[in-house]
């Protein structure tokens, strides 16, 4: 258990294996998403990096098809992983989020697979 919630990143596909449909992006985020309540749910705040990305791309009149989508895209999850705590690694082919691993680790922070491996915030502080 811990005593602080842990900001952790949930990483995994989002634009791999689309081929830029936004239906099947649209279908990666929702699953990226279904990991945020059990994070949240064990006491701590879930936050996925499209969440910041999308909404700053869109700002520039522009979206995931374009070319600063990659100016966009990796550079807020870095900037993102030196406020974070923790990442969960979903499974699927991803080279941003084993990016976003390769970063964590490089900066000491815990990559987890599964949501049942990240510590859980004591009772008194989760209500």
């Amino acid at each position: 258990m811990t005593d602080k919630p842990l900001l952790i990143l949930i990483a995994g596909p989002y634009r791999s294996g689309t081929n830029g449909d936004p239906q099947a992006m649209a279908a990666n985020l929702a699953r990226l998403e279904t990991a945020a309540w059990p994070v949240f749910a064990a006491g701590h705040l879930p936050v996925i990096g499209e969440w910041i990305a999308l909404p700053v791309l869109r700002s520039a009149d522009a979206d995931v098809t374009d070319p600063l989508a990659d100016q966009v895209l990796y550079p807020t999850a870095d900037r993102l992983l030196a406020h974070c705590d923790a990442v969960l690694r979903l499974p699927g082919k991803s080279a941003g989020a084993d990016q976003d691993v390769a970063t964590a680790r490089r900066r000491g922070l815990p990559v987890y697979h599964d949501v049942a491996e990240i510590p859980r915030r004591t009772p008194q502080e989760t209500v």
